[in-house]
Formats: structure tokens, sequence, C-alpha cells
């Protein structure tokens, strides 16, 4: 009888769990596998509702999430807690994902234990070390220790050739739709508490990356001010994120402003309801660039660069950065142009066909057999 692979997925943010949780089901289905789950719990609440709706409790929790924390805290707390895991348990392959300081320090730590390690959502790119910081940096020093890189498109292994790796490398397409279709299809959920107005167009916003901190979340609240004022048709939906740097400034120049409801942050399956039911999706977050176009919504992306290109390419998305006029008359080109809203909305989704987890299990069978 086969030794059983014995396998780590490991992650911390609410992000990595959407997209890793699928994956955590799909292997533990495998009797070729033994699954251990560890969470660093970068983002503890956020955390905690996506590992509820999955179904998975976490083998090792690491509770790391301290307030205020900073880079450095966080990086070495990660380094030393993995490092006793790694030793002790032996792991023949570590799972991380994406471009995290849990994803980049775990493989490093990996890395340091004489780990194969494998990494989810590989070889993306900005090029450009400060944005978004410090994940550009992070997914660089995952793809350079890794021994398996999952790449949801083309262009991710493009890049990933381009930086000189010469072998390792999958097209497997994003866990993301994989987790999105199951949520839609499985757990529905009822929005009522949001209040949502059926007579009303909605509009989705979420913002909180550290890039867009100060005078760019400004520039994106005014835009927000001027469209509800200019549109009596709309609604905004913001599920604000815990961080004070992005409270402090919107809570001042959003409150009570008509049409405007500023929400607590949304679980996964609410969140998801409610991309299905909007209109258009203002986000600077990752992983709403891959999973709107899977439902047919048009997304603006508030960021300068984005390490997703593919769906701009294929029409879905559009980069508009933090500049109040582009967004402005970007969101009113959507709802003054039936003819442009449509060709977004039903653009060609790149990343995947929501099997990425069944692909991804049969290249690690067939890399240890």
């Amino acid at each position: 009888m086969n030794k059983k692979i014995k396998i780590a997925l490991i992650f911390g943010t609410r992000p990595e769990a959407i997209k890793m949780c699928p994956l955590v089901k799909t292997l533990k289905e495998n009797n070729s596998f033994d699954v251990s789950t560890i969470v660093t719990a970068q983002h503890r609440q956020m955390l905690d509702s996506v590992l509820e709706l999955f179904e998975i409790t976490p083998d090792f929790d690491l509770n790391l999430m301290k307030p205020n924390q900073n880079l450095w805290e966080l990086s070495s707390d990660i380094l030393l807690k993995t490092k006793e895991i790694f030793e002790k348990e032996k792991f023949d392959l570590v799972l991380v994902h994406g471009d995290t300081t849990t994803a980049g320090i775990s493989a490093l730590s990996a890395f340091y234990s004489r780990t194969k390690i494998g990494h989810v959502e590989a070889g993306l790119r900005t090029f450009d070390k400060d944005y978004p910081f410090p994940e550009e940096i992070n997914r660089v020093l995952v793809d350079s220790v890794s021994d398996l890189m999952f790449c949801p498109t083309d262009r991710a292994i493009q890049n990933i050739k381009n930086s000189g790796i010469k072998k390792g490398y999958y097209k497997t397409g994003n866990t993301v739709i994989d987790a999105l279709l199951y949520v839609v299809d499985n757990k529905p959920f009822n929005l009522d508490f949001i209040g949502l107005n059926d007579n009303l167009k909605t509009i989705l916003l979420t913002s909180h990356r550290r890039e867009n901190f100060g005078k760019p979340l400004e520039n994106i609240c005014f835009a927000i001010k001027e469209l509800v004022e200019k549109n009596k048709d709309i609604e905004i939906i913001y599920p604000m994120h815990l961080n004070p740097n992005v409270r402090n400034t919107v809570i001042p120049i959003l409150q009570n402003t008509e049409r405007v409801k500023l929400i607590e942050p949304l679980d996964y399956a609410p969140f998801c309801t409610l991309m299905k039911k909007s209109h258009i999706i203002l986000t600077d977050s990752g992983g709403v660039q891959e999973e709107a176009p899977a439902l047919g919504k048009p997304v603006l992306v508030l960021r300068e660069e984005t390490e997703r290109p593919e769906a701009i390419e294929y029409g879905g998305v559009k980069l508009v950065g933090t500049n109040k006029g582009k967004i402005v008359n970007t969101v009113q080109e959507l709802l003054d142009n039936k003819n442009e809203y449509e060709r977004m909305s039903k653009a060609i989704n790149p990343y995947g066909d929501g099997h990425a987890c069944e692909y991804i299990e049969k290249i690690i069978l067939e890399y240890f057999h």
C-alpha cells in the first residue's frame, strides 16, 4: 500500500481562505492524501466566517492577529510558529496561496525546512515592487522557492517563464471560481438586512488596499458622493473594512449621504449574493476582479495597476485608478450606455471553469507518483 502524501495548506486572510477552502475539501476527499489545515489568523474574524461557511476546522490555529500589528511582528511570528509545526510534522508538501504575508513567510519557512512547496495562484505580477505593497514581493518570493506553481492563466505562466523558472508551472484556472460557484449554487443568502431598494440600481463598492489609504480613498469617496447626486436611480453599498485607516477616511465623507449604505464587512456567502444582485462593482480587491466577471458584472478597478490584466483584455474589467473624475465618468458611461454595459457584462471570464481544485489535485498526484 502506497504511503499517503502528507500535505499542509496554510492561509491566514479571508481572501486566502475563500480560495483555499475548496481545495482543502477536494484533497480531503482523496484517500491518497493526509491533509492538514494551518491558519495564521492574520485576519481573525473575517477568516473564521469563511471556515464556518465551508465547514472546515483547522488542525493548527496560530491565532497571530494583534491590534495594530506591523509587518515585522507578523512576519517573525509566522516564521517561528510554522517552524515548530514543520519540524514536527515533516510534510511532503506545503501549499500556500497568493501574495499575503502569510503566504510569503510560510513559503520561506517551508523552504528553510526543506519541504516541497506548492503555490496556488502563482505567476501574478505588476512588476512594481511598491504596487501592491507588500504583495508584489511576496508573490515573487513564493514563486522563487516553489516546486509546483498553479497558475490561473496563460499570462501567469508566461510571467513565470520570463522570470527564468524552467519547470513546475501548470495552468489550472483560479480556485476562486470553484469557491464562487459552490457558494452561489449551495449557499444563497437573504439580504433583507441590508435593505436593498428593488427600484434602484445597486453599485457595490469595496476599497481597502494599503496603497489607497489617505488621498486616493478620499478621491473614491468624493466620486461616490458626486455619482449619487447626479443619479437618483442608484444606491451604493460599501461593506467597510475593519482597518481604521479605511474607516477614519470613509465615515466623515460618506456618513449620512443619501442612498449610500456603509455597512459592516460581509461574510463570503452574503457578499457573493450581493455581487450577483449588483449592477456595477467598484473595487480594489484582487479576488473580486476574478469573481465578478463570472457573474456577468462589469468591474471598475480602483487601482493604478493590476496583476490581473487578463479580464481587462477580455473586456469585463476596466482599470480606472483613484482619480475622482475618471471614476465618475466611467461609472456614468456604464449607467447611460446600454451597449457598453452589455459588452462588459457579456465578456468571457478568463479565470477558469470552476474545476481548478481538481486540476491541482491531479498535478500533485502525478508529481509524487
